[in-house]
């Protein structure tokens, strides 16, 4: 009786296991289940985002959203994620892309690891789905063939997907698209686009499978008793899915780390000294992302030769190959280099077909100021800092704009075109006076023709590492750490020393302490009109202002405008309508201090303002003009000017206060700063100090 009831749970389990990988058939016919190779994989996973179109230096291009998602993402870089987008599309496509490897080549520190390491990330998300879900299979019972010792259940080294062997379950090609049409219900149709991404067994699958039919004298129903579905496993630190190779020295890496080698273990219990299952894929970094993975080669062209010749092959035939065995491999392979080393490589002529199998995107650092304000931030870190004595460390609200500034102006080439704070605006999408954006498309033309990579836009200055290294001087120096805040103006002496310790040509060096000026002078500017804020006791109190120049000289043509001056106009921020009167006296104050002399100057200017106006406020109802430098510092300069006779009487009342008078106005400006502005009393006081001195004036 025991020994019926044991027969019958027999019969259920090989019932069970043979309808496995049928079932894992019929899920992907249905839908339930994906077979795609890993190009079709990630495409689908960035197309399926939402795209948006943008505009970048001048071009329209496309932005994805799924770079923009979590607490740390990927800020800027368009271009190159376009680069990589179509690259994947078209290998996705069957394209010759699917033959190449895509490599990120450009400068320390401007985000080519981050970049990938974030894709991984993303890409491992997107597996995660029931319906993404990669899965393999493995043989049990192997101990039953008897020339595996007490090996019983053999996974499939490469990942191999179960469709994979659906599509390699008979020799005969045509009898395996019959089983999949006869008993797995595949249309014609369906059946070409699984062979589409065909590919044979790997070396060990298919000798095992082999056994198995030996074994079982090709009865189907038995052999597949033999096989269990199982999903892929997404542990990061597995290296399965997406694995990393850095580069190591000469002596310690080997082939070996890529593709694997010979298992002594195995060869205790293997017999057969044929099987090329003694060999250990899983040793090798390729074999755990050989399913539809991702496979990261860190800094790929500073490994020795021989380990970029195997790179080379696997890149061509997507195989690992040990001994004359192969193991087809489906892996999209992304490797990045430094600009010295891609350089050092490609001198080495002999080298040439490797280069030929890589699709090199040059990254370029980060040029608008306002991306690079979420980089910085970044840098400083998300976490509430503290003193080296645990006290609560205050930021400066002007810091980041000082820093980001700072490094934006060390990567922006000098052009005879744009000055340095020209090419800065227009590259962040700002307004830059009488230049226009073309003007800014040209230069980057001109530059991106050169040969040398380092003199192309953008390809040059200080990275994201250094402006790393710039925080940590600034937060480990006394006065940091005595006055308990980060002032905005030490981060300049700190990118000073960072320059002079780090950078080590001479003409980067002296080109960056230019720019260094010149981030002094933007953040001088930016002082004067938060001191005008903080004496108007008004934290926007200059952007009213700047728009009310603007207001008027659009309403001094108004046809609605009376003898009293008076214009009323709606307000395209709040669709208000609001009453305006023209100060002829504070537009022509405003308009001297441009330097505007004549009336057809002025006219020229004012019909500029007006053109900018009618294109920003359709796009953007929250326009503000404040981007535009040389206005803000006129509206400051004249409204300073006619409320206290000047800067120069302002400074000098907070630079004497031995009279009440200017005492209350210090003590009133400094509770401002303290309650509205963000500062805290150490940097709302060195602020004020550093605006009575006559530092960085232009």
């Amino acid at each position: 009786m025991a020994k019926k009831a044991q027969v019958k749970i027999n019969t259920q389990a090989q019932n069970h296991t043979q309808t496995q990988l049928r079932h894992y058939c019929l899920q992907v016919r249905e839908g339930a289940r994906s077979f795609e190779n890993a190009f079709q994989s990630v495409a689908r996973m960035i197309l399926e985002s939402h795209i948006e179109k943008v505009v970048v230096n001048a071009r329209t291009t496309y932005d994805f959203s799924i770079f923009r998602q979590g607490k740390k993402h990927v800020i800027g870089m368009y271009d190159e994620i376009n680069s990589f987008v179509s690259y994947v599309k078209d290998a996705a496509e069957g394209g010759s892309s699917k033959e190449m490897a895509f490599v990120l080549v450009g400068e320390p520190g401007n985000g080519k690891t981050f970049f990938v390491e974030f894709l991984c990330t993303q890409y491992r998300a997107f597996l995660s789905q029931p319906k993404n879900r990669k899965y393999t299979f493995r043989f049990k019972g192997i101990d039953a063939l008897g020339s595996y010792g007490r090996i019983s259940t053999i996974e499939s080294q490469t990942y191999e997907d179960p469709m994979i062997l659906a599509m390699n379950l008979f020799d005969d090609p045509d009898e395996n698209r019959t089983f999949l049409a006869r008993d797995i219900g595949f249309d014609d149709r369906a059946i070409d686009k699984l062979y589409d991404d065909y590919r044979p067994l790997g070396a060990c699958s298919g000798y095992i499978w082999n056994d198995i039919r030996s074994y079982c004298d090709g009865d189907m129903d038995r052999m597949l008793a033999f096989v269990e579905i199982i999903p892929v496993p997404l542990t990061e630190s597995l290296g399965t899915v997406t694995g990393k190779y850095p580069a190591k020295d000469k002596i310690t890496s080997s082939a070996v780390d890529l593709l694997g080698e010979e298992s002594i273990q195995r060869l205790l219990h293997i017999t057969d000294t044929n099987n090329p299952y003694r060999f250990d894929l899983r040793r090798g970094a390729l074999a755990r992302v050989a399913g539809g993975g991702i496979h990261f080669a860190d800094e790929i062209y500073k490994n020795k030769k021989d380990l970029v010749q195997v790179y080379l092959g696997v890149i061509q035939n997507r195989n690992i190959e040990i001994d004359g065995y192969k193991w087809p491999i489906d892996t999209l392979i992304i490797a990045t280099s430094n600009n010295s080393e891609f350089n050092r490589f490609l001198s080495e002529k002999e080298e040439a077909p490797i280069v030929d199998r890589c699709r090199i995107c040059y990254v370029s650092h980060n040029t608008n100021y306002k991306m690079q304000s979420e980089l910085t931030s970044y840098a400083i870190g998300t976490e509430a800092r503290t003193t080296l004595t645990r006290e609560a460390l205050h930021q400066d609200p002007n810091l980041n704009y000082a820093a980001s500034v700072a490094t934006v102006l060390t990567r922006l080439p000098r052009s005879e075109k744009l000055t340095p704070i020209e090419t800065m605006k227009l590259a962040a999408g700002e307004v830059a006076g009488e230049k226009s954006i073309k003007t800014l498309a040209e230069v980057i033309d001109t530059l991106n023709q050169e040969p040398d990579i380092t003199k192309r836009f953008g390809q040059k200055g200080m990275g994201q590492r250094n402006l790393g290294r710039a925080i940590q001087l600034l937060t480990e120096s006394s006065e940091t750490n005595e006055g308990r805040c980060m002032f905005a103006y030490d981060v300049f002496r700190a990118l000073e020393r960072i320059i002079l310790d780090y950078v080590s040509e001479a003409n980067d060096r002296a080109k960056y302490l230019e720019d260094l000026k010149l981030a002094k002078g933007l953040y001088r500017e930016r002082i004067m009109t938060e001191m005008f804020n903080a004496y108007m006791d008004e934290p926007l109190a200059i952007r009213k202002d700047v728009m009310n120049y603007v207001n008027m000289i659009i309403g001094t043509d108004a046809e609605n405008l009376g003898p009293d001056k008076m214009w009323k106009y709606k307000d395209p921020q709040t669709g208000e309508l609001r009453a305006l009167k023209i100060d002829d006296r504070f537009v022509k104050s405003v308009e001297e201090r441009l330097g505007l002399k004549t009336e057809e100057q002025r006219d020229t200017f004012r019909t500029s303002i007006r053109k900018i106006y009618g294109q920003k406020i359709s796009v953007d109802p929250n326009y503000d003009f404040m981007d535009n430098l040389e206005l803000v510092k006129a509206v400051t300069d004249v409204r300073l000017k006619s409320d206290i006779a000047g800067a120069g009487s302002l400074i000098g009342a907070l630079a004497n206060r031995t009279n009440e008078e200017n005492q209350k106005l210090y003590d009133r400006m400094i509770s401002t700063m303290l309650d509205k502005l963000g500062y805290c009393r150490t940097c709302a006081q060195k602020t004020i100090e550093y605006f009575c001195t006559q530092e960085d004036e232009n």
